[in-house]
């Protein structure tokens, strides 16, 4: 059983197809599809289709590379949404949020006040956080500490060691996916290697961050229990125990999900 525990399903690029998407990943043997929003544009589409996903599951937030279009508005719809969902046992955290500084001409001031309305929703609903850490892993974590959110995914990890070990002492787990695959990514594959596997999510951010074998194609979810091969390989374990450990991972970084 693998869970892909950050996918994209709502976006375009599974318009003409999502059905056959979603069955190719019940036949790779995974599980749970995590579904994060990125706005206000598709908080009701990701729970929508988290309903008639087999496995799925959704986030709500706002993704730093949409709030350049973000209006004050949409953190009080947030809440009303968050509130809305809280006895939906489908729904499982705050996401996608955080900060990136990979993009260029974002805001730092814009989307650092996204990121922290968004921290203080986690924390006065006791929600994890599913967040996007691109070139701002040490950023995302000063926030996580200050608002005091000790539970989540550092969504697609590229950091240090010290870095990871910091996510890690503060209750988050970290995201590992298509990168993990290519043999230039030394760091990462390292990474992966190395720390303690309890430490280790899998994802696929599909359709984005497409593993090596489909490089420049299109990701899909069905994509995580072969990159979960890949991670054992690398980690010199049997596939079996590396689906079981990291979808248990899941589970402690988002306890909604392991509940159900």
């Amino acid at each position: 059983m693998w869970i892909d525990s950050h996918c994209h399903l709502d976006a375009s690029e599974f318009d003409a197809d999502r059905d056959a998407v979603i069955d190719d990943a019940a036949k790779a043997d995974v599980s749970r599809i995590v579904i994060p929003s990125v706005g206000r544009m598709n908080f009701a589409r990701v729970r929508e289709l988290a309903h008639r996903t087999p496995g799925g599951a959704y986030a709500l937030g706002i993704h730093p590379l949409f709030t350049p279009n973000a209006q004050e508005s949409d953190l009080d719809l947030l809440r009303m949404e968050i509130e809305a969902s809280l006895d939906d046992p489908l729904f499982v955290g705050i996401g996608e949020i955080g900060l990136d500084y990979f993009v260029p001409g974002l805001d730092d001031a814009r989307q650092t006040a996204f990121y922290e309305a968004q921290l203080r929703l986690a924390r006065e609903f006791d929600l994890p956080a599913i967040c996007h850490v691109r070139k701002s892993q040490d950023k995302v974590l000063k926030g996580l500490r200050r608002f005091d959110v000790r539970r989540g995914i550092a969504h697609a990890f590229n950091g240090s060691f010290q870095q990871a070990d910091a996510f890690v002492s503060h209750g988050f787990k970290l995201g590992f996916g298509g990168n993990v695959t290519f043999e230039r990514a030394r760091q990462i594959r390292r990474l992966a290697q190395e720390l303690p596997l309890e430490t280790i999510v899998l994802e696929t951010d599909a359709p984005d961050i497409a593993p090596s074998w489909r490089y420049k194609q299109r990701n899909t979810p069905d994509q995580v229990a072969r990159i979960g091969e890949v991670l054992a390989t690398l980690r010199g374990i049997d596939v079996g125990e590396c689906a079981r450990h990291t979808s248990d991972n899941v589970g402690a970084a988002l306890p909604r999900l392991a509940s159900r």
